[in-house]
This record gives structure tokens, C-alpha cells and sequence, in this order.
């Protein structure tokens, strides 16, 4: 059964959608391996984002992930990235699909409400960096 982090963002749980979230993953039928409530520190966060440390926004992404509490869950089930993926729309959410999480719940490029990972190699290490898992 393929496996993906998806993580609810520092601006989704400082608006209280922490619930509305996990309810719309768990109405996809996906099954919920773990969930955390956690606060990134630098470390993590420059981990995490690392295949965008060469970009001029990856300080930017540090900042805004380590400032406030995220919500990062594994969820698995048939086809899960692709699934999230779609369930979460374009990262932009003025380009995002009508009924997206992010075209819902999205403010900006950066404050898009959560995030999941986008191919099997990336929800590895992913997984690894935010659970503490080598």
C-alpha cells in the first residue's frame, strides 16, 4: 500500500481547521497511519525543505513553517499521493480547483493551508525528516 505525509500548515491550525482537514482526508477513505501535533524547530524545517535550498524563497518556506504548530499525518491507501494531491489542489490557490482544500482554505502560494508529498521518493524522506525516522 503506497504511503504520503500530508500536513496541515501553520495557517490552517492557527484558524482552527485542524478538524475540517483530517475530516476531509478521512472522507477519502484513506487510512491514517500516524498524526502529530508538532512545532518544526530551524533544523527540521531546513530538512524538510532542503530540495529548495538553492531557491531565493527557501528562507521564506523556513520562517513560515517553524511559526506556528503543523499537523503532519501518513496516510495510506491505493494511488494515496496522487489522491491527496488532487484533493489539495494547485498550490496556488487562486489556481487550485473549485472545492480543493487549498481553493477553500488557502491565502497564498506560502499560506496554502497544507501540503503532501508529490512521489513515492519524496513521502520517504519526508516521513523520515518529520517523525524522526532514519
Amino acid at each position: 500500500m503506497e504511503k504520503t505525509l500530508f500536513m496541515i500548515k501553520p495557517d490552517a491550525t492557527a484558524r482552527g481547521l485542524i478538524g475540517e482537514l483530517i475530516a476531509a482526508v478521512e472522507r477519502e477513505g484513506f487510512v491514517l497511519e500516524r498524526l502529530e501535533l508538532q512545532r518544526f524547530t530551524r533544523e527540521k524545517a531546513e530538512a524538510f525543505y532542503d530540495v529548495h535550498r538553492d531557491k531565493p524563497f527557501f528562507g521564506s518556506l523556513v520562517e513560515y513553517i517553524t511559526s506556528g504548530p503543523v499537523v503532519p499525518m501518513v496516510l495510506a491507501g491505493e494511488g494515496v499521493i496522487a489522491a491527496v494531491r488532487e484533493l489539495m489542489g494547485a498550490t496556488d490557490p487562486a489556481e487550485a480547483a473549485s472545492g480543493t482544500i487549498r481553493r477553500k482554505y488557502g491565502e497564498s502560494i506560502e499560506r496554502n493551508a497544507c501540503h503532501g508529498s508529490d512521489s513515492p521518493a519524496s513521502a520517504a524522506r519526508e516521513i523520515a525528516v518529520v517523525f524522526g525516522e532514519s
